[in-house]
């Protein structure tokens, strides 16, 4: 076990994953994980390189990830908007890598102080086409850990970008984090260039000439999204099987709402927690699940709703389902929160 900032245990965590190459670009609040980077990935024989832009940078994942090589990039709002045509060269091409976004308070240069406004862009496509990533949201240190793991071995399992959506109260913040005693060495890609004989006729593309080929070719894709869809979802639930009102956030935001309901269970009100830990697949059937049991559901975001979106979508029209939100890298309080809770179990 180690004290360790998050931001740094998702480089530690990678390099046990099998990653030797990074690119970036530094950007508060994400720079330490170019700096851990640089730090430990020439240790064990990686590459570390600071582009000169995040678009120099996301392209250089599409030539290692194409190269064989397990590799990550991080970011902020500003700079994932940048990396976002890359990223869908990278999905259009089945090349997996691993996307860190620690989030910050927008639109434009906003400040760097903590919000969820990147949701949109990261889970419903930043760039163009029908392509999605896989994006996990860790709610502490332990979890940037485990879920940059878990992040590789998917994102290589199907052949397409993942993320991390994370924020900067959780890439700052320095916890106790256990890490894995043994390095992964993934196995030769038979997808992959290696410059050799035996990968002479691979070829790595997303170009499609024709339409009927584009189509057959959106139409895998999406037969891989239902697929990860099916098997791949993952949420943590706390106390919801008696509960009357449910609290609902990622990251930072459950950690606020865990306290909540630890709070009102003591006054003694039912009050139950739900965490999506991913956001795609995003746990549609588990959130109409409580819907149709008649549990009402608070969604708390430091964004303007751009989870809720999802939420309502899944549970539908007619349900109890009520919203709070603070932006612009405002963080609600415990005491903020359990009073708004009070409300809507009035």
């Amino acid at each position: 076990m180690e004290l360790i900032k998050a931001n740094e245990a998702v480089v530690k965590a990678a390099i046990l994953a099998g990653c030797t190459q990074y690119y970036g670009y530094p950007i508060t609040p994400a720079s330490e994980v170019a700096m851990a980077a640089a730090k430990y990935l020439p240790k064990v024989g990686g590459t570390f390189l600071q582009a000169e832009s995040e678009v120099a940078a996301i392209n250089m994942v599409y030539g290692a990830s194409g190269a064989g090589a397990r590799v990550m990039t991080a970011s902020s709002g500003p700079g994932i908007s940048l990396k976002q045509e890359g990223v869908s060269y990278l999905a259009a091409a089945e090349l997996p890598c691993v996307i860190v976004d620690v989030m910050r308070a927008g639109p434009g240069l906003g400040n760097i102080w903590p919000e969820q406004g990147d949701y949109t862009q990261v889970v419903h496509g930043g760039g163009h086409g029908n392509y999605k990533c896989l994006v996990f949201v860790p709610n502490c240190a332990q979890e940037m850990a485990d879920l940059t793991i878990l992040a590789f071995e998917l994102a290589e399992k199907y052949r397409m970008p993942a993320y991390l959506l994370t924020d900067a109260y959780i890439g700052q913040m320095m916890e106790p984090v256990t890490f894995p005693s043994e390095c992964k060495k993934p196995a030769r890609k038979d997808w992959a260039l290696y410059a050799d004989h035996d990968s002479k006729d691979v070829l790595i593309s997303s170009i499609y000439m024709s339409t009927e080929s584009l189509e057959q070719h959106n139409r895998k894709l999406q037969e891989r999204y239902a697929e990860i869809e099916a098997n791949e979802v993952r949420y943590e639930e706390v106390q919801v099987e008696d509960a009357d009102l449910i609290l609902t956030g990622y990251g930072f935001v459950s950690r606020l709402l865990f306290s909540v309901m630890e709070n009102l269970r003591a006054e003694g009100h039912k009050v139950g927690l739900f965490r999506p830990i991913t956001v795609f697949p995003f746990p549609t059937k588990r959130f109409e699940e409580l819907a149709e049991q008649g549990k009402a559901i608070l969604d708390v975001e430091l964004s303007n709703g751009q989870m809720l979106r999802d939420i309502q979508l899944a549970v539908g029209k007619n349900r109890p389902l009520y919203f709070y939100n603070r932006m612009g890298g405002a963080v609600p309080s415990v005491a903020e929160l359990t009073d708004v809770a009070r409300k809507y179990l009035r």
